[in-house]
């Protein structure tokens, strides 16, 4: 018997025909929160572009910087101006691995917990970080979330002292993603 016809009938029953290998999005979500004694601050960004590849397990978003909408405007100047300093560096990004995964994990109903491994880069710094994170496949799109800590100070981000205590050491982000089947490649 062929070798090749041998490999597609042990691959076939693990491929879904309606499963996608690469999914994208241009409206995923990303938060951040920061909490003190003094304040909470809270923003959220639904300018986010991601791609993950399911064979491969790459994964990658790009955050603009300047989208990211604060309760109060005042604190959304601050940030892009004096913290984040948005001009200068527009985009935050994101690319990585999932560890340990196997798509055949997603034909299990609901949310499958993964590991994500990369490199985060924000205001200028790239830091190598590893997160947590789920991954489900609900009809037609890819669902991904992820809850993790980030530090100002990791990324060369100053706070002047007179805001110092308004803002938390660590600030929580939050990921979401719904995505779509990427257009396939010729």
């Amino acid at each position: 018997m062929n070798y090749w016809l041998l490999l597609v009938l042990y691959l076939l029953p693990l491929a879904r025909p309606d499963a996608a290998s690469k999914y994208s999005t241009r409206t995923g979500m990303i938060s951040f929160f920061s909490s003190t004694f003094i304040e909470d601050i809270e923003a959220h960004n639904n300018q986010v572009g991601a791609l993950l590849d399911l064979t491969s397990g790459q994964v990658a978003f790009s955050v603009t910087m300047k989208a990211f909408q604060f309760k109060r405007t005042l604190m959304q100047e601050h940030f892009n101006e004096n913290y984040i300093e948005s001009d200068k560096f527009p985009r935050s990004t994101f690319a990585g691995k999932l560890l340990n995964f196997q798509p055949t994990q997603l034909n299990q109903p609901g949310p499958q917990e993964v590991q994500v491994e990369g490199d985060l880069t924000i205001h200028g710094v790239k830091r190598h970080i590893k997160v947590p994170g789920t991954l489900e496949l609900k009809g037609n799109q890819l669902l991904a979330k992820s809850k993790f800590i980030v530090a100002p100070a990791d990324y060369n981000i100053e706070i002047p002292a007179l805001v110092r205590e308004n803002i938390a050491k660590t600030v929580e982000v939050t990921v979401s993603l719904a995505c779509e089947p990427a257009p396939q490649q010729p």
